[in-house]
């Protein structure tokens, strides 16, 4: 009788092939990058002051009835640091005093101070109000521009179109030189806090101000506010 031979399984080799995986990977890629909206970082145009002696004497070439200068002053707590919403604002208008203004400092003070905080609404109505009447031309047509973007004036079959058109429009009324704009000068003391300058900076966006910037406080400011807070200047 023949013998029967063992049935053998055949063994075979598993394997997953990834080469289409990679096409795909590459159609993803390409379907995420074309149908993905790039965002632009936003961030805060700011003037600062430079130590070039020009482009110094450039800034502060402006006309006295333009200039509006703005001393962030913060309130510091028992350990010595800085309360984020409590504080006190200085503001003159034109340009600091110098000669026999500087000398009568004691009896024609320009400076005047505004209190912020919790207490008066934790916001700045009080500056609000300031720069609008300063920057009222501009204020009045971005407004008057801005409800005909809100009726959809400029396109009203493309929202892209008309928000496109009143930016446009909107930045060639902050630019306009014939109308009367204020340059807005920020100076900081010691106590003041990052969220107090950017609360302020906030106000020149709000406001439209297109021409402010950063600059250092200087003796003369110091000497108006010990003076306006009754003090001696000599301590």
């Amino acid at each position: 009788m023949a013998k029967k031979d063992k049935s053998r399984q055949k063994k075979f080799d598993t394997r997953i092939d990834f080469t289409p995986m990679v096409d795909m990977n590459m159609l993803l890629i390409t379907f995420f990058m074309l149908c993905t909206t790039m965002i632009k970082s936003q961030t805060l145009q700011i003037s600062l002051p430079s130590n070039e002696k020009v482009e110094k004497e450039q800034q502060n070439k402006v006309k006295q009835s333009e200039a509006v200068t703005i001393i962030i002053d913060g309130k510091v707590d028992d350990k010595g640091l800085s309360k984020p919403d409590e504080g006190m604002l200085y503001y003159f208008d034109g340009m600091p005093p110098t000669g026999e203004e500087l000398k009568n400092l004691t009896v024609a003070n320009p400076m005047k101070q505004i209190e912020f905080g919790n207490k008066t609404g934790g916001a700045y109505p009080a500056v609000r109000e300031i720069l609008r009447e300063r920057n009222k031309a501009v204020v009045e047509k971005i407004e008057a521009l801005k409800k005909d973007w809100k009726e959809m004036k400029f396109d009203p079959n493309s929202e892209e179109k008309n928000d496109s058109i009143y930016q446009v429009k909107a930045k060639a009324i902050r630019n306009d030189s014939t109308l009367k704009r204020p340059v807005v000068i920020i100076k900081a003391t010691p106590n003041a806090s990052y969220a107090h300058v950017v609360s302020v900076l906030d106000e020149m966006q709000i406001n439209n101000i297109s021409r402010y910037q950063i600059d250092r406080i200087n003796q003369v400011d110091s000497a108006m506010m010990i003076l306006l807070q009754g003090k001696d200047v000599g301590k």
